[in-house]
């Protein structure tokens, strides 16, 4: 593309009143006002052909980056041809994701047709950000036309959540229930497997009193096991409409993503599987199982990928679908949220086909909102309607809890600031019991 700059339009906007001085000063000679115009352009075109060549640019950005980071991304730019301009334009589309300084647009000085400059990237969301296009512009020898080109690049950024503060949040976890005796009690001691033959001492339990083997050892000896490990435990996260909605200022799948970031890190640390499946109308990510703490990186990228819908939630076809692929008893840990008893009934009903094979665990946010309402004294008729309303509401989902419960899965409701909190201290209290 090529167009005018700023410098032409503006002579020639110059010119205009010298032309119309001429033409009212000497009506038989008007043409000669046109002088100036023609002669611009004319400068312009041999601008315009003098800056013909071509230009490439790239971005390159970081392998990923957490949520509230600023990273910095390289752009670089290559001209080619003789007489190069000193200096290049580049714009870059941001995006909902990222936020650029100056829109995105930034100058970068060359030497001998090569330049390249470094520009701060903010990501304000979690998920993929895209640099589909950028834009390259340059002027020519005489500053009066632009030369612009259209570059297309395949550029993505990773966004992650920020597991900085899951990090030291989980450590603090893990440190406060080793001290406390509960991660030795779920290696050694309470368990489904056998780990060794000990001599009875006071305090232990009379049922692990191997009889046999004290008969012939003339002294008591129990049996001492140890929990199973290589537990399957599974994250299906919904991320259909009600979840995208806001909590506290941050969509409440963002707080589910976080809550199941530091779960799985202290799963992978007591030596369970992970794996992650996120579903809305239908399921969009299926992992594979992993293990070890070098899979909490994948995992950590798969949470990136899960994207905001505005599609409501199958479901029947998501939980029938993560059943149909396991092949062994796991622990589900199913993230998610309702409003009308409608889309509860249809979870319920999904939840009742697979709670026989499964362990099932059902996580959601405290509706604190609705809960102020209800508990906010009236002034008007208004804040009444309102109160009622969010009272009934409340019911509703205290009945459908209570639903899943009867059927025998376990049900975790907490505060957005909690929920990983009390998903880890569930998920340790159902692997010390044996229930995995």
């Amino acid at each position: 593309m090529i167009y005018p700059t700023r410098t032409a339009v503006l002579a020639a906007a110059a010119g205009a009143p010298v032309a119309l001085l001429l033409a009212v000063a000497m009506p038989g000679r008007w043409f000669v006002g046109l002088a100036w115009p023609i002669a611009l352009l004319v400068m312009t075109a041999v601008d315009a052909l003098a800056g013909r060549r071509a230009g490439t640019a790239k971005i390159s950005v970081p392998s990923s980056a957490s949520v509230g980071a600023t990273v910095e991304a390289v752009v670089s730019v290559a001209l080619d041809g003789a007489r190069v301009p000193a200096s290049a334009e580049v714009a870059i589309a941001p995006g909902p994701l990222v936020t650029l300084e100056n829109d995105g647009r930034m100058w970068i000085a060359l030497r001998d047709g090569r330049g390249a400059a470094v520009l701060p990237l903010a990501t304000v969301r979690r998920g993929t950000a895209r640099f589909e296009q950028l834009w390259l512009r340059w002027r020519g020898p005489l500053g009066l036309a632009w030369q612009q080109r259209v570059i297309a690049t395949a550029t993505s950024l990773p966004i992650l959540p920020d597991i900085r503060p899951l990090h030291d949040r989980g450590a603090q976890i893990f440190q406060r229930h080793a001290l406390q005796g509960l991660i030795a009690q779920i290696e050694r001691g309470d368990g489904a497997d056998f780990e060794a033959l000990v001599e009875f001492r006071a305090g232990m339990d009379r049922r692990a009193i191997d009889w046999k083997q004290s008969a012939r050892q003339t002294k008591l000896h129990a049996k001492e096991f140890r929990t199973e490990r290589n537990n399957q435990i599974v994250f299906a996260v919904d991320a259909g409409r009600q979840m995208c909605e806001p909590v506290a200022g941050l969509p409440r799948i963002d707080r589910a993503v976080s809550a199941m970031l530091l779960t799985a890190w202290v799963a992978l640390k007591l030596g369970d599987r992970v794996a992650l499946h996120a579903f809305d109308s239908r399921p969009r990510i299926a992992s594979g199982v992993v293990s070890g703490m070098p899979a909490f990186a994948n995992l950590q990228r798969l949470a990136a990928a899960i994207e905001y819908s505005g599609e409501e939630t199958n479901y029947t076809f998501a939980l029938t679908t993560l059943a149909a692929r396991l092949t062994r008893r796991s622990m589900i840990v199913l993230f998610t949220e309702f409003t009308d008893l409608t889309s509860a009934d249809f979870m319920v009903r999904a939840a009742a086909r697979i709670v026989g094979t499964h362990l099932l665990l059902v996580v959601v946010l405290r509706d604190e909102e609705l809960e102020r309402i209800a508990d906010a004294t009236p002034a008007t008729a208004d804040d009444v309607t309102r109160a009622v309303t969010a009272a009934a509401l409340l019911r509703d989902r205290k009945l459908v809890l209570t639903r899943l419960q009867h059927l025998g899965v376990h049900v975790i409701e907490a505060e957005h600031d909690r929920v990983g909190e009390r998903l880890v201290a569930g998920y340790v209290d159902l692997k010390r019991r044996n229930l995995l």
